[in-house]
């Protein structure tokens, strides 16, 4: 098989110009492609008004050796399929279950690799089903009462079930991870595109019937799901993990437990540092959210006029401030929403989301500084933990959050935050899920990174005209960015205590819904690698 790479066609074309292409670039007639799929699209509108794709196909053609024999033209290369295997099969007389805590994209992927292999896992989630939870989520953003253990962080599917449903990313994945996470997605619902599109997304509304399939498969092939069914505890014995202990005081027994809780389960970081797990600190980012008419962020990219089936367009912009500190934007949503994403009493988060359409009219995304763990020393109190320094900092902005706009999302324009003034009617709309009103928001942070983020989105205005227009809205506080801590594992997943695998963008190993995914399935290969070796070599 071959790789073809930078095929570059107009936005639009038709169909069958695609593989006169390719066979134009292997210097073969048309005929002699026996098969050829899209590996990637990518859009390059850096000489507007003209829009390309930019394909990489994987290719097979007659006679495939002769042209591999000698030297391949410009682009081409040979390419080795990696096809994903999990390496075991549990034996029918293995009785012990693995036990997952979290039902994210971690821990929901973990599970279904687990339950496809004989392993049966046994998963409990915190939080509700997606469609309860989705319900409880509505009616929090219409006034109604937050539920602290189901809401847009906790709950089926994690964090990522209330976002744009983004499924790219930049993990080296020489196993073929990536891959095998965008084939269940497409098995539960996800259009095919995910395989290929450079910029890969679900959206909310078709994210959630996707993680819905998922856990239906799961169940389906002998896992069990609990849902409200929170872990308060571990039991241990001898350096090593036998089960985990619920609120109502159930233990679920398992030598393999597995801890795919998400980056906001600050009650369960805490009870695993007091049992002893061993965690550091890690840096993070902190900032508000900035919303733009889509139609300026689409022309900006694209150019008036741009094909309708470019759809709306996105940006990812990144700098420094002249102190050196990291400002760049995080989890853009074309077409979509600000969301009042609090996961706790008297707290106020924001976060973006998406439905697959992107049609809300609006484009929005985080705009964050980098902090570093040392920074945060400056906000604990007397007999508050340093290892825990960047979640109290990220505590105190939420509540402070909560306060200036009790408990709507605080909002100002970016002129009234750069001149420290309130700001008072104006013209626009924000698009939020969550009520807002104005505030204080420059007052919510720290002077240090307040100043970046003036300087940031000032800089990002150079690139996108408008960007840093005085009237464009900031809400906040963004915080929910990363874990601010990282629960240590080894090169087999574990730690000190034996049978525990931390996984995912809580533990501190992923950045998002694909990355999560995959740290999943490689986790679930370390759990099912010890099952199996304890009940077959044992």
């Amino acid at each position: 098989m071959l790789r073809v790479t930078q095929i570059r066609l107009p936005v639009g074309h038709e169909p069958e110009i695609l593989p006169e292409k390719i066979a134009s670039k292997l210097r073969l007639p048309v005929s002699a492609l026996r098969s050829w799929s899209v590996e990637r699209r990518a859009v390059d509108a850096r000489k507007k008004p003209l829009i390309t794709y930019v394909y990489t196909v994987l290719v097979s053609a007659e006679n495939e050796e002769r042209l591999t024999g000698r030297r391949l033209p410009a682009g081409v290369s040979v390419y080795h399929p990696v096809q994903y295997r999990f390496p075991y099969e549990a034996p029918d007389s293995l009785a012990e279950r693995p036990v997952i805590v979290g039902l994210g994209p971690a821990g929901l992927f973990c599970a279904l690799i687990l339950a496809a292999h004989g392993f049966r896992p046994v998963v409990i989630e915190r939080g509700d089903d997606v469609e309860k939870r989705t319900r409880k989520v509505r009616e929090f953003w219409q006034g109604g009462e937050l539920d602290p253990d189901s809401n847009v962080q906790f709950g089926e599917g994690g964090a990522g079930t209330f976002s744009d449903g983004k499924l790219y990313t930049g993990v080296h994945d020489p196993e073929g991870r990536n891959r095998e996470v965008m084939r269940l997605f497409i098995e539960a619902g996800a259009p095919e595109s995910i395989l290929f599109d450079a910029h890969a997304h679900i959206g909310t509304d078709r994210l959630k019937l996707i993680v819905r399939n998922l856990r239906d498969k799961i169940e389906c092939l002998g896992g069990e799901v609990h849902f409200r069914t929170k872990a308060v505890s571990l039991q241990t014995a001898g350096g090593a993990v036998t089960g985990v202990v619920t609120e109502d005081g159930t233990v679920f027994e398992s030598t393999a437990v597995i801890l795919a809780i998400g980056h906001s389960a600050r009650d369960t970081f805490r009870m695993l540092h007091d049992k002893g797990i061993p965690m550091e600190t890690k840096p993070f980012a902190v900032g508000v959210r900035v919303q733009h008419d889509q139609e300026m962020i689409t022309q900006a990219q694209y150019g008036q006029g741009a094909p309708a089936e470019l759809g709306a367009a996105a940006y990812k912009l990144h700098g420094r401030t002249k102190a050196g500190r990291p400002v760049y934007s995080f989890c853009m949503c074309p077409g979509g929403y600000i969301v009042n994403a609090a996961s706790g009493p008297g707290q106020t988060v924001v976060n973006g989301m998406s439905d697959q359409a992107r049609d809300s009219g609006y484009a929005n995304s985080a705009i964050v500084a980098a902090v570093r763990p040392e920074e945060c020393g400056a906000f604990l109190k007397e007999h508050d933990d340093p290892l825990f320094a960047g979640m109290y900092f990220q505590e105190m902005l939420e509540r402070a959050a909560w306060l200036t706009a009790g408990g709507c999302i605080p909002v100002q324009r970016f002129g009234d935050f750069c001149d420290r003034q309130m700001s008072r009617g104006g013209n626009g709309t924000l698009c939020t899920r969550g009520s807002w009103q104005y505030a204080d928001v420059r007052g919510l942070l720290p002077d240090y990174l307040a100043g970046s983020l003036e300087e940031g989105i000032r800089l990002f205005g150079r690139t996108l005209p408008g960007f840093d227009d005085p009237d464009v809205p900031l809400a906040g506080v963004e915080t929910r960015t990363s874990s601010p801590v990282r629960i240590l594992r080894d090169g087999h997943m574990e730690r000190v205590v034996r049978g525990l695998y931390p996984c995912g963008e809580g533990a501190g190993y992923a950045g998002g819904i694909t990355s999560a995914a995959m740290d999943g399935l490689r986790t679930a290969e370390a759990v099912a690698h010890r099952l199996m070796y304890n009940t077959v070599h044992l």
